[in-house]
């Protein structure tokens, strides 16, 4: 009998009944997304590290309150952007918000000219200096839709708004964004 990997739903249940190894599968299955999501609230490695690490602790410590049958992705990493937002609150700290939001070269890509890669960097700058300017919840939206790469969905788990909310404030940063980088051409 070949041993298949476990559905998640089955995971959860067993970490349920306090089976560490059940729960050790998913914390290696979702600690990227979950430090990913907490470094771009929080803008700070240390910072992420430990907010998704308590999120953790605390979600292990919060399964008896999981619905049965919800998603367990949105729900863990709405706990996890809960520790990352208390961390930026209780720092008080405003610090850059820095992404890497330019694509990594695949093998095959040509190879830019040096003046396009100056100038991608340059943009690319600009519309990170620009994100950051934007207000905490428009810029969370941002930074959870299009630099995590969440659906609308697991967004509005994880930033606890519902969709609709997120579509609109969505809607206000991008126009934001748009006014503001055709105004500095």
């Amino acid at each position: 009998m070949v041993d298949r990997p476990l559905e998640e739903t089955e995971l959860v249940e067993r970490a349920r009944r306090g089976d560490l190894r059940a729960w050790e599968t998913i914390v290696r299955t979702h600690q990227g997304i979950a430090f990913r999501t907490a470094y771009v609230l929080t803008g700070s490695a240390a910072d992420a590290e430990e907010a998704a690490q308590d999120g953790f602790v605390k979600a292990y410590r919060a399964l008896g309150r999981f619905r049965r049958g919800a998603s367990f992705r949105p729900w863990l990493l709405r706990i996890v952007a809960n520790e990352a937002h208390n961390r930026r609150r209780s720092a008080a700290r405003r610090e850059r918000l820095s992404l890497r939001a330019a694509a990594e070269a695949r093998p095959g890509d040509a190879v830019p000219s040096p003046e396009a890669a100056l100038l991608a960097r340059e943009n690319q700058e600009r519309l990170l200096a620009a994100v950051e300017r934007l207000s905490d919840d428009h810029r969370d939206a941002i930074a959870c839709r299009f630099f995590l790469d969440l659906t609308e969905d697991e967004t509005a788990a994880a930033l606890r708004v519902r969709r609709g909310t997120v579509k609109s404030r969505l809607s206000r940063a991008l126009e934001r964004l748009r006014e503001e980088l055709e105004g500095e051409l």
